[in-house]
């Protein structure tokens, strides 16, 4: 599949994409681009075909998502949102009735859905949530709040983690529709690349039972799930950066200072030197969590050691170009989605507990 996916991606992406900074300055989810992506058969790569996916695996995912937020990091946000997001742990672990009803919309790029799972008081404490779900008759009864939901002002569906009972095994997950009596969706707020979020309100919110994706003691694999979108969060790092990259080459190919191009003082060779190791190397540790994954999902310490190499490599990318070499509309555009990267899908400094104790024997693989 990658060679079919990558001539694909070749011959049309510096054409299909809107403008790169006409979308950057953009409000809200870029609707037509989610279709167009569609089309060109970029959403559900990974996802069984049979759930109206490709069939493909995580490279090409990865492969997929790099091509475009390398042009438009913008645009990138909606492979984000049809592959790496709450819609591939929703494929991997929801009932054929529920993909049957809500993926199709999804992956056709007419709806989107959002992940409902950090909350005001907890953080990225998520064992720490509060939103409950106790029986009521044949369904459940929603009550609690989240924030920081990727595109929740706009999303026709929610995943959102609940509480079943106390403790770790007491956490599952439920799907939640717009509209639905109980359910309120706050102000829209946006992060820093762009991506739209509101507060969600649950107040005695009753949903059938056939609205549980993973009851009690499903919260282990929900995190598996999420593995997945921190990779696709890492993969965007390192196309922004190189976005910034070709930016800051092409610029020092042309610009001349002094009666020489920018790209003939050695100064400036050795910051795009560094750059370059920065970046390939983050892909180097990327492509092993995807590969290692196979047909699966990936496991924390390689996830971990990918979204914090590609995170930091991503902004260094960024910084720098902008630092030395980019001027006029290019810093706030290469900047935000560079810094963005590093606070969502898990904190780096969250992250890295996945990577620390690994390295001394004395120490638990969390």
């Amino acid at each position: 599949m990658e060679t079919a996916l990558g001539g694909s991606l070749s011959s049309r992406r510096t054409t299909a994409m809107i403008a790169t900074a006409e979308r950057a300055r953009a409000e809200g989810y870029p609707w037509d681009v989610a279709r167009r992506m569609a089309e060109l058969g970029l959403m559900g790569i990974a996802l069984a075909e049979e759930d109206g996916g490709s069939g493909g695996t995580l490279v090409d995912s990865i492969l997929a998502i790099q091509a475009v937020a390398e042009v438009c990091p913008r645009s990138g946000d909606v492979i984000q949102a049809g592959n790496f997001g709450p819609v591939r742990t929703f494929a991997e672990y929801g009932t054929p009735q529920q993909k049957e009803r809500f993926l199709g919309p999804i992956l056709a790029g007419h709806a989107v859905i959002s992940l409902g799972m950090t909350e005001p008081q907890a953080g990225s404490a998520v064992t720490e949530l509060s939103t409950s779900a106790p029986p009521d008759g044949d369904g459940f009864l929603i009550n609690g709040t989240k924030i920081f939901g990727t595109h929740s002002s706009e999303a026709d569906v929610f995943l959102v983690y609940v509480r079943f009972g106390p403790g770790l095994n007491g956490i599952g997950s439920v799907l939640i529709e717009k509209g639905t009596p109980g359910f309120t969706i706050g102000k829209p707020s946006a992060f820093m690349n762009g991506e739209d979020w509101s507060q969600l309100y649950f107040d005695t919110m009753r949903i059938p039972k056939e609205n549980v994706v993973l009851g009690e003691g499903g919260f282990r694999k929900q995190i598996s799930g999420f593995n997945v979108e921190r990779l696709g969060n890492a993969a965007r790092a390192v196309a922004v950066g190189r976005h910034a990259f070709n930016l800051a080459r092409a610029h020092a190919l042309e610009r001349k200072q002094f009666g020489r191009a920018l790209c003939e003082f050695q100064g400036l060779q050795w910051k795009m030197a560094e750059m370059s190791l920065k970046l390939e190397s983050a892909q180097l540790l990327l492509m092993r969590a995807a590969v290692n994954a196979g047909d699966g999902l990936p496991n924390a310490h390689d996830t971990a050691m990918a979204k914090l190499a590609c995170n930091e490599a991503g902004y260094f990318a960024a910084n720098e170009a902008v630092r030395h070499v980019l001027s006029g509309p290019h810093p706030c555009r290469l900047a935000k989605p560079a810094r963005s990267g590093d606070a969502s899908a898990s904190a780096s400094a969250s992250v890295s507990a996945n990577v620390r104790p690994n390295q001394s024997e004395r120490c638990p693989s969390v």
